[in-house]
């Protein structure tokens, strides 16, 4: 059985938890989506007891630095256990071209030789594209393009070993045009940047994002299961859980998940 590790929760621009990103583990591997800003990737990657040598798969959602930057961490704690000869395997990162250009440029502005060396060697790009589908953790992964109007960006949908679904669509709010990768999902991974009822204090429609109520009313038109909702800002952090849960009731009837940095959800 499947479980996330929620290594970040917040937006871009959050200080009081880590920007979204999380991994989906069985019970010895790590498929890890998106890479936060910064090194706290490693921090709370160690926190969660979920060690480099086990990360073997990394999807890269979008080229916005908050979903990016870490990358580059990343790529250098594996290059310095190939080097050690403590990595088995190789590092697949999945992304598309886009994203590999830039993350091959970052490599060579700001890391050694040391450490690049083993791109193109034990560090590899997979491009995907729209509907491309491979075998991650012996799941089917198929990824899609979400359609967004600021930045090219790609999420994803698979079925688990329990033959539940889960689909991601990264942080932006759906768009029928992927409806067929989204609709009766048993596991709905959605943005909510703040409550309804805060957003003339946060402004997210001015930032491409979406409140509560709206991640709410999508997971009801959709027919989803569980509703997990992320990539939210970090004013009131102690009752985030609390309050959103309260607001989100109000619109949609199945299991409302508010998940914390560092929370594992098991997906039964």
């Amino acid at each position: 059985m499947e479980k996330i590790t929620m290594l970040g929760t917040g937006s871009a621009m959050v200080t009081k938890c880590y920007n979204t990103c999380f991994t989906i583990s069985n019970s010895d591997e790590h498929f890890l989506v998106d890479t936060g800003g910064g090194n706290t990737i490693l921090t709370n990657l160690e926190k969660s007891q979920i060690p480099i040598k086990k990360l073997h798969n990394i999807f890269i959602s979008h080229e916005h630095n908050d979903h990016i930057s870490g990358i580059i961490w990343i790529i250098r704690a594996v290059a310095s256990e190939i080097s050690k000869d403590n990595y088995n395997g190789n590092l697949n990162i999945y992304c598309h071209e886009s994203i590999e250009v830039i993350i091959r440029k970052i490599c060579k502005l700001i890391l050694q030789t040391r450490f690049t060396k083993y791109i193109d060697n034990r560090i590899f790009f997979r491009q995907i594209n729209d509907n491309s589908t491979f075998n991650i953790l012996g799941l089917k992964i198929t990824f899609f393009n979400i359609q967004s109007t600021k930045v090219l960006q790609f999420g994803f949908r698979t079925t688990l070993s329990n033959e539940k679904t889960l689909a991601f669509l990264g942080d932006e709010p759906y768009r029928n045009a992927i409806f067929k990768y989204v609709n009766n999902c048993d596991y709905l991974m959605h943005e909510a940047f703040c409550l309804y009822s805060e957003k003339d204090i946060f402004d997210p429609y001015e930032k491409y994002h979406v409140t509560v109520k709206d991640a709410c009313e999508i997971a009801k038109k959709l027919n989803i299961n569980n509703l997990l909702l992320f990539h939210t800002i970090d004013s009131n952090l102690e009752k985030r859980k609390e309050r959103y849960i309260t607001e989100g009731k109000k619109y949609f009837h199945g299991n409302i998940l508010v998940p914390d940095d560092l929370e594992v959800i098991e997906l039964n």
